[in-house]
């Protein structure tokens, strides 16, 4: 365990991965640090390049639109972002930045992702609000937290407030999206890490940008 946090802690310039469900938007380029960069191919964006065909992409992901000047306030629970613009929001796993072709591919696009921890962490509405609070304060690194599962209660919303989580972040898994059914504005993806470059081709084919959860949150 010690030695998959140094690691983590090596590829993000904020020094640590998030250890109890909270999340960072992470640029791989300024933000996953020098094991990340040294993965990204020489050239790889510059116009013409091949690095959106290596991830079978037609070409480059469209940009994502400016972000509200004002970010939510009135819900804290946050499923799906309230926007009409054409931008989803990508959340995975933290195992997915032990993964290098995960990291070269979020690197060579300079793809805006969220990283939570799951992994161990314990069922937070079978704990006391006293355990909750130890759990969420104990180890928080941001003001967006994922309950590991999904699962939450009055007492996991009133200590992440407790311990200043801005939003708890819900999403949708990727794979439960019906065949067909498409992505809608403000969409939480949660993917696995190998699941990401079909996520960005559904992405790229419905015409979205991917932006960064914590501009709108």
């Amino acid at each position: 365990m010690r030695q998959a946090h140094r690691l983590l802690a090596g590829l993000l310039a904020a020094g640590a991965l998030l250890a109890a469900g909270c999340a960072q938007s992470v640029d791989p380029i300024e933000r996953l640090g020098r094991k990340a960069a040294r993965q990204v191919t020489p050239g790889a964006g510059a116009p013409g390049s091949a690095v959106h065909k290596r991830w079978g992409l037609a070409g480059p992901l469209a940009h994502a639109p400016e972000p509200p000047a004002h970010r939510l306030s009135a819900a804290y629970v946050v499923d799906r972002v309230p926007t009409r613009d054409k931008v989803v929001f990508l959340a995975f796993d933290e195992g997915a930045a032990r993964d290098p072709r995960f990291v070269r591919m979020t690197g060579e696009l300079k793809l805006s992702v969220s990283l939570f921890r799951a992994e161990g962490r314990p069922n937070l509405p079978t704990l006391s609000y006293e355990r909750q609070h130890a759990e969420i304060c104990g180890q928080r690194l941001s003001r967006l937290f994922h309950p590991p599962h999904g699962a939450y209660n009055a007492d996991t919303l009133r200590a992440a407030a407790d311990c200043g989580i801005r939003a708890v972040v819900l999403g949708r898994e990727f794979r439960d999206y019906a065949q067909g059914e498409r992505l809608r504005p403000g969409d939480i993806v949660r993917a696995d890490a190998s699941a990401t470059a079909p996520l960005l081709r559904r992405i790229q084919e419905q015409g979205y940008a991917v932006g960064r959860l914590e501009d709108y949150v």
